[in-house]
This record gives C-alpha cells, structure tokens and sequence, in this order.
C-alpha cells in the first residue's frame, strides 16, 4: 500500500517524480507538458504547490531538483498565456496572493537546484530564481519577455533578480524583454555553472548528491543564514547566523560530524 506522505507515491497530471534515481536522497520534479513547453498553468502550479511540501517531509530526500521534461524542449517557457487573455486585475490580484508556488521553493526547509534544461522565461525564470542553486544547459535562453505583452514580471522576477545581478542587468532584461544565452547568464550571476550534453545531468546530481550527504538540519540553517544576508543588514545578519551557529551545538548531527571527523569515516547524519 502506497504511502501518501511519500513524495515518490504521489500522482500528478503534469509532474513526473523520481526519488533516489538519479543520486541517494535526492528527489527530482520534472514538469511535464510537452506540448506546451513545460509552460507553467493553474494544475503545474498547484500540483508543485503540493509536490514541493512532500519533499520537504520526507525522510528519503534531502534535496530537490526541479527541472522540466526533456520532451518539452525547455526548462519552462513562462506562464500558459492562454490563460491570460479573459482574466481581469481582480482575478489575477487573487491569483497573485501569496504563498505561491515561487514562495514555496524559496521557503523550502531543503535545497532546491534548478536543472535547466531549455529554456527558461518570464514564470520559468522566476521559477529557477526562486530555487537555491541554479545549473543550466548550453542551449537553454533565458529572460523575463513579460514586457513584450504589455505586462511585467509578476512571480518575484523584479525582486529576486537584482539581488542576482544587480540592478542594471536586471533592468536591461526585464525592460528589453530580451533572451540571453546561459553562458551570459553565468557571467551575470543568473545561473551558477553551464555544461554541455556529456557533463550537464553528471554535474547536477553530483552537486546535489554532495549536498544531500550532509546534516540536513546544518543544511536548513546555512540556507536560512544565506538568505537573510538579502534581507537583514550585516550586524543584524551576524547575530542571525551566530544564533543558528549556536543552536547547532545542541543537535546529534553535530556530535556524530564532530566524531565522525576525529575518527577518521564519514559521518552519517540523521537530522536530528
């Protein structure tokens, strides 16, 4: 019988899910609607909004990939504009509310990597600025083309992608409406690494299987103490980051690292 607090057993219309596949405690969501390019609509957003709070509860995974489906071409090509066309600000301002799902992957108590296999634009931009770590494929085109249909980035892409690389490049691309290559987007902070066909998905779970070898309560505050440094000014920010330094003294993880180091082996973390 199926576990429904289980990532790996719930059923999605378009997700695909795979758990411990790819690399050990390590989950992938890949959206998957082909025939649309992995665009993002009301079921992808709710189905992640579901998938997403699995993960974090499950004890199999200790980091999450989110990507799109290879068949798709892209990594996601923005929001489904069909569904646009009819809706007014009143509809859209409660769509809006938050927590979205872009609030969800950045909330996450667990690392989240994005596996950016295509392209990525307008919501599937900000998708990918919401996770944690971004990895992208040398033919993925990335941008915020909101601005081409009269509108402008509404999941976060106005706040989110300055803190990433600044203010200039973030105006450049949100008011151009322009599409960069991955290459640009790692020169400008937008994405961490690029990788062709032979070392792309070899790197990505290698990153995400390293990470999910360590303590993932250690792994919780580290992100936590990171993203503060967004928010918070820097003497506010070094309390912040003491106080988490500190409360990890407490935990059981911290014990078998410190044991595990003088005895020479590798330590087996068990959240705690």
């Amino acid at each position: 019988m199926s576990d429904p607090d289980r990532l790996a057993d719930a059923e999605y219309e378009t997700l695909r899910v795979d758990v411990g596949g790819e690399a050990d405690r390590v989950a992938t969501v890949a959206i998957s609607r082909p025939d649309a390019r992995n665009a993002l609509n009301a079921t992808v957003r709710s189905e992640l909004m579901a998938a997403v709070p699995l993960a974090e509860a499950d004890d199999a995974v200790r980091v999450l990939v989110i990507t799109g489906d290879d068949e798709g071409r892209a990594f996601v090509a923005g929001a489904d504009i069909t569904e646009f066309a009819d809706r007014d600000g009143l509809e859209q301002r409660r769509i809006s509310e938050r927590p979205r799902i872009y609030e969800t992957i950045a909330d996450a108590s667990i690392p989240v990597i994005a596996r950016v296999n295509g392209h990525a634009l307008g919501g599937g931009c900000e998708l990918a600025q919401a996770c944690d770590v971004r990895i992208a494929h040398e033919r993925a085109k990335i941008g915020q083309p909101e601005i081409n249909l009269g509108i402008m980035p509404g999941g976060g892409g106005t706040q989110r992608l300055p803190r990433l690389v600044g203010t200039g490049q973030a105006m450049k691309l949100a008011l151009s409406g322009e599409l960069i290559d991955a290459t640009e987007a790692a020169d400008i902070g937008l994405v961490e690494e690029v990788h062709g066909d032979g070392t792309f998905d070899e790197r990505v779970y290698e990153l995400a299987g390293t990470i999910a070898e360590k303590s993932p309560v250690a792994l919780e505050f580290t992100k936590r103490a990171v993203q503060a440094s967004a928010r918070m000014p820097m003497d506010g920010g070094i309390d912040y980051e003491a106080e988490l330094f500190t409360t990890l003294f407490d935990t059981e993880d911290k014990r078998e690292g410190i044991a595990a180091f003088f005895e020479d082996r590798e330590p087996e973390f068990e959240g705690r």
